[in-house]
């Protein structure tokens, strides 16, 4: 595992660059009164696991005896799969693509083929693979590689047409090449293409199977070093399989046809068939077909073999999807697949070749699925797959990690989200069940929550290493879908994906949710374990624009409640018809576009499983012609029953208990006239919402820069490292201040207050951090009934770069978290609800007077600033960057306290201690190289972050000491001590007559004995890494000791035995030699020298 260097700051000191401040208030001193207790021995920076479906799969392998599955990937990554919650991720630092793998069958190694013609032999006894030797070939193209089953000599086939045979032990070349000049008939005037076939004759070890791509297969005589026989056909070979009795073996080909062939008749093949032709009834040929790309002939005892294969559709099935074809007997299934397959491999119940081969599931690697067939069912139902390899199912657009859950939301979504399992899987266990779990000590509770592009919305249990799905939310429900690209309404702000989820807020104590997609909509979810009906889906429709004369703003005294003057916003729950119906307005001939949402929230009754159900949907509607603009941000508080959204036009607050909207304000306006940073108001641009896509299309490009950005983002440049200027007035800057973050909190919104009251801080794109106070009616029936009032309290710190993070400290230093209502069914009896509600937190102390006794924390682009409240006096300010800026920074706690934890487009990752803001952490992780990893990266408690690494995989990473200190132990093993199953039986009469299985010894052929030294420049040999760490990670477990004693008892009694035979022969040859000598002694005794 790649670890990285960690640039340690000393304790208490802090970088000239950074200008950190210390301001002493009246009658006491922070630096005395708060002892922090994170240092930079907390931290240290790993890669910890990789979820997802590998990125552009292309090979596949899979272990017998072990029950390992292994898949190459384009990029050079290995991903290797057992059991359930087994899973391991290596990569290949050249970055070539893996062509294929060969597993050494129980051996607890695999041997990968690169693209660059370069060969690995990967040790699998310990927790972190390793690459113990590499062979990079220097003049010839790898084609092909075959390694006998329990065999040390490696075919590797060129492109060339040649055979080179490699020492897995040693990685070294024998001198012993199958030419292919040698292979091929001499009166063949061409070349006969590279080699796209070896394998051993399943009774013969010394009989060689060759397929020269032009269609010519060569049965080679190891021993003899000549052809027996050679096979032609006129289309090109894409692979070849043998009948387990090596008699018989067939050819796929180019047009179609499969080719069945007697070893020992090369004149022509035994049966000649096109699966998928259609036969002409003249007897002709039948038409050519797409080429066969891969065929299986896999034999059963009690019945007929199977021959599985993948390609080979007639040419009129255009459009029609990728198809796996199972014959069996008279009997041909032809299996849609989603995706294009990749690669297939039929599994057995022996590992030995020579035997009935008794297949029982066929493992199919698509483009973006793996897909497990069962072939002892009627129908060949799909075994249900353990692993998370559904991220990407729709294009994952956001991604929110919580570690330290509470303990009861696992269970609660698990138990909702098991009803919504498929039916109609394999009743068999899964067949990849190899390794053993990780003994991991963390055990608390971990959720990841990712937003997809068609609108859904999946929980992930992340506990222990692991991944599984538990729950999957699909917003598209509440809207109404166009039937036809006819119909499709034009008042869509995006060409694609309109229900695509641009950001969300959950609050995991009072289980509510709310998500805002790019429609410029927001849906608020409640849970409930209770199924309803909703015959009324609640909407509200908000007018949201940035002219002062279009802004309802409330009095300065905030004793009102404001409402807008139009008939959507209106201050009772809105009927799904709006007074303006979308098909009005849609029609340029009836003048510009007003009052429409861009969504049609669906008019019949929606029925709700239990789970997340619609509370409130939120619409913003287009304003004289103008789109809405995109949600930029979006916070929920159960506590004070509010939601507040943001975007580039202003904010909006609406109390989502009574169902109004209270406040629809231009950033503009919430600045007071006091303020020290008085605000010119400025127009919107007259712009169209850019309508591509927010997730990344398929080929793995970025998708458009403009919507994949952090929304604080607001430089136009597509450069990374650029600088940005701290003034508010460059020329550069978005003329726009649009709203960054939010932060519910109680806390102090005025200097003169000296009680906490509920507030509500505000970040903007500009920099600034200001207060809006909260005014709530008592709980119960008067919250239903009495109005919320909000007034704005004007600026409160500004700081260089947009906001994108805030927090609150009490007066020990110790994290505020937001007040929350503890979570109750929405749908129980009012006697559980007030016992539910009963439970509210206690709100923390007033400040005394003259004295602060709270600190707000607040992170820029740019600086973080820790300011005393309600003094309103910075404490700290420490500059991040200068030349780069932060792309998400989050308020964690970890080891007992809390940090702020940044990542910069410059690839840095950094920490800094609370509240004296000293950095404890800086490392140059990984540069930003795809916006999809600034969309989707994020921070979570006790060290715990993630992004997206692609558009199918998940990057798990740690920043906690502890917990790279501990890796070791929660990693999975892949490795387990099985016994090798009995070779099959020869039989009495095999035996007595010579059939059966002949082995050879390929050390008398191969060795340098007998074959001499390869040619030094035609590979070179790369000793790898994991030597030394293989035996360490190999030594960790009191189950890997066993097995390791005893694997090393049963090769010492294995050579013993060998030992103890070859004395046994050598006396018994001693003994025969002495006899020899004595009989001519005696001969010869009494003979004259002259006589003899």
């Amino acid at each position: 595992m790649k670890k990285f260097n960690i640039r340690k700051v000393l304790d208490g000191l802090t970088a000239v660059s950074s200008s950190s401040s210390a301001t002493a208030q009246p009658g006491t001193r922070e630096n005395d009164v708060i002892q922090e207790t994170l240092q930079s021995e907390h931290f240290q920076l790993c890669k910890t696991v990789r979820h997802g479906f590998p990125h552009q799969p292309s090979s596949m392998a899979f272990d017998p005896v072990q029950k390992i599955l292994a898949v190459g990937t384009q990029s050079g990554a290995l991903r290797l799969f057992g059991r359930a919650g087994v899973e391991c991720y290596c990569q290949h630092e050249s970055g070539a693509a893996v062509i294929q793998l060969q597993f050494l069958i129980n051996e607890g190694a695999l041997v990968s083929a690169l693209a660059d013609d370069s060969i690995h032999l990967w040790n699998l006894r310990q927790k972190l693979p390793a690459i113990l030797h590499s062979l990079k070939f220097n003049r010839e193209r790898i084609t092909y590689c075959h390694l006998p089953f329990q065999s040390k000599w490696l075919y590797i086939g060129t492109e060339r047409g040649n055979i080179h045979i490699v020492n897995v032990e040693s990685f070294t070349l024998s001198g012993y090449v199958i030419m292919w000049n040698k292979a091929i008939e001499l009166s063949t005037k061409t070349h006969p293409g590279p080699v796209v076939h070896i394998s051993d004759n399943p009774m013969d070890e010394g009989k060689l199977l060759i397929g020269f791509e032009c269609g010519i297969v060569v049965l080679w005589d190891l021993k003899s070093k000549k052809a027996d026989y050679r096979y032609n056909y006129d289309e090109a070979i894409h692979s070849v399989a043998w009948h387990h009795e090596g008699k018989q073996f067939v050819c796929s080909h180019s047009d179609g046809t499969l080719t069945t062939w007697n070893v020992r008749a090369p004149a022509k093949p035994a049966q000649t068939i096109t699966p998928h032709g259609k036969q002409p009834k003249d007897g002709k040929k039948p038409e050519p077909c797409k080429p066969i790309l891969k065929v299986e002939y896999k034999t059963t005892r009690a019945g007929d073999p199977f021959m599985v294969l993948s390609g080979g559709l007639s040419y009129d099935t255009v459009g029609r999807r990728a198809c796996l074809t199972v014959m069996h007997g008279k009997s041909t299934a032809v299996l849609e697949m989603d995706y294009p397959i990749v690669d297939f491999l039929t599994l057995c119940e022996t590992p030995y070749p020579n035997d009935f081969q008794e297949p029982y599931a066929v493992v199919v690697l698509l483009e973006k699925d793996l897909v497990v067939i069962d072939l002892g069912q009627i129908g060949y139902p799909i075994f249900e797959n353990p692993y998370p390899l559904t991220i990407h199912e729709s294009p994952v657009t956001c991604c929110e990690y919580f570690a330290d859950c509470p303990a009861e939301l696992i269970p609660a979504l698990y138990s909702v989200g098991s009803r919504q399992k498929r039916q109609g899987y394999s009743k068999k266990e899964w067949p990849i069940s190899g390794g053993n779990w990780g003994q991991g000590t963390q055990s608390y509770p971990e959720i990841i929550i990712t937003g997809h592009a068609d609108g859904s919305i999946k929980f992930w249990d992340a506990s222990a290493l692991m991944l599984q799905v538990l729950y999957k939310l699909k917003t598209a429900k509440v809207f109404e879908r166009a039937r036809g690209k006819e119909e499709k309404p034009s008042t869509d702000i995006v060409e694609e994906d309109p229900f695509a989820i641009q950001t969300l807020s959950w609050c995991p104590e009072s289980r509510m949710l709310c998500v805002a997609g790019v429609s410029a909509h927001v849906i608020i979810y409640r849970f409930s374990k209770q199924e309803v009906t909703t015959e009324v889906v609640q909407l509200l429709e908000v007018r949201m624009q940035c002219e002062l004369s279009d802004v309802d703003s409330p009095d300065p005294g905030g004793d009102q409640t404001p409402t807008l003057p139009t008939p959507g916003a209106s201050s009772s729950p809105q009927e799904n018809e709006a007074p303006t119906h979308p098909s009005t307005g849609s029609n340029s001939t009836d003048g510009p576009r007003d009052n429409i949402p861009c969504l049609q929230v669906r008019s019949s009754p929606l029925k709700q499983s239990p789970g997340y159900q619609v509370e409130l949907v939120i619409q913003l509607v287009w304003v004289s012609g103008e789109p809405p603009q995109q949600i930029t941000s979006l916070a929920v508080n159960s506590s004070y029953g509010l939601v507040v959204f943001g975007n580039s036009s202003g904010l909006a607050v609406v109390d989502y208990l009574q169902k109004t909207l209270l406040l629809n304000m231009g950033t503009t306006e919430l600045y007071s006239p006091s303020d020290p940073y008085p605000r010119q108001p400025r127009s919107p641009r007259k712009a169209r919402q850019p309508s591509a896509a927010l997730c990344d299309s398929n080929d793995g490009s970025n998708a458009s820069e403009d919507r994949c950005k952090s929304p604080t983002s607001d430089a136009k440049d597509n450069s990374f490292s650029r600088s940005r200027s701290s003034s508010v007035t460059s020329i550069d800057r978005e003329s726009r201040e649009a709203i960054s973050s939010f932060h519910f909190c109680e806390s102090f919104p005025r200097k003169t207050e000296n009680l906490l009251s509920p507030s509500l801080l505000v970040g903007t794109t500009q920099g600034s951090v200001l207060v809006v106070a909260l005014s709530l009616p008592p709980s119960g029936d008067q919250r239903l009934q009495q109005p919320v009032s909000i007034s704005s309290c004007g600026t409160l710190v500004r700081l260089k770069g947009g906001v994108l993070t805030m927090a609150l400290l009490d007066a020990t230093g110790a994290l505020l978290p937001p007040p929350y209502e503890p979570w109750y069914d929405p749908n129980a009896s009012d006697e559980e609800k007030e016992k539910s509600r009963r439970r509210r937190p206690a709100s923390p102390p007033s400040s005394q007077e003259g004295q602060d006794s709270q600190y707000a924390v607040v992170c820029s682009e740019k600086q973080a600033k820790v300011v005393a409240l309600p003094s309103q006096a910075d404490i700290y300010k420490h500059n991040i960057t200068e030349s780069s800026f932060v792309l998400r920074a989050d308020v964690v706690q970890m080891a007992g306290a809390s940090c702020i934890a940044c990542f910069c487009a410059n690839g840095h990752i950094m920490t800094l201690s609370l509240p004296s803001l000293r950095p404890l952490l800086d490392v140059n992780y990984l540069p930003l190289t795809d916006m999809r990893i600034a969309r989707t990266f994020c921070f979570s408690n006790l060290g715990q972050a993630l992004y997206l690494t692609s558009p199918t995989e998940i990057q798990r990473i740690t920043y906690s000491q502890e917990t790279c200190d501990n890796l070791q132990e929660m990693l999975s093993e892949l490795f387990t001590p099985v016994e090798t199953p009995e070779a099959p039986n020869r039989g009495f009469f095999k035996g007595l007559f010579g059939g059966g299985a002949q082995s050879l010894d390929r050390e008398d052929l191969f060795g340098e004995m007998a074959a001499g030294k390869a040619s030094r420049s035609l590979a070179q040999h790369i000793p790898g890494p994991g030597g030394m760490e293989g035996m360490k990670g190999a030594a960790s477990g009191v189950v890997g000791e066993l097995a390791r004693a005893r694997i090393a008892l049963d090769e010492r009694g294995q050579k013993l035995g060998e030992l103890e035979e070859r004395t046994a022969a050598m006396m018994a040859s001693a003994d025969s030699f002495s006899k020899h000598a004595h009989d001519m002694m005696l001969k010869y005794k009494d003979k004259k020298w002259y006589q003899l």
